[in-house]
């Protein structure tokens, strides 16, 4: 899970822990995530990710998770986006979108919508 506000951060904590996921990795940027996701070790199954954080967007971390990983799972949260975004987004195969707020169930159906897919 990445946001770079630890309000959302929280929050998608929440609704992960509610739907039975225990160990969930939160970082505040992508440049957390994408030193985590090199030098951890852990296995990873899913990356949520807001797409504008400061220093590394969304965009930028989903370019680097596909240079590792072409088939990471991975969400996109945003607010607010622009065609262009998504396009570009879709070209690096992002799995699903989650529009900012989201309720808890909308939340449930993205995620069991691209955990299906795997």
């Amino acid at each position: 899970m990445v946001d770079d506000t630890s309000h959302a951060r929280e929050l998608t904590l929440l609704f992960l822990t509610r739907l039975g996921v225990h160990q969930v990795h939160a970082a505040a940027d992508g440049r957390e995530a994408q030193e985590f996701l090199e030098f951890s070790g852990d296995r990873i199954d899913l990356i949520i990710c807001d797409w504008h954080m400061p220093g590394m967007t969304g965009l930028e971390l989903l370019q680097k998770v596909r240079a590792i990983d072409p088939d990471m799972p991975f969400i996109m949260v945003a607010g607010n986006t622009d065609v262009d975004a998504v396009k570009a987004a879709g070209e690096l195969s992002v799995s699903a979108y989650i529009r900012k707020p989201y309720s808890p169930r909308q939340f449930e159906e993205k995620l069991m919508a691209v955990l299906d897919k795997v």
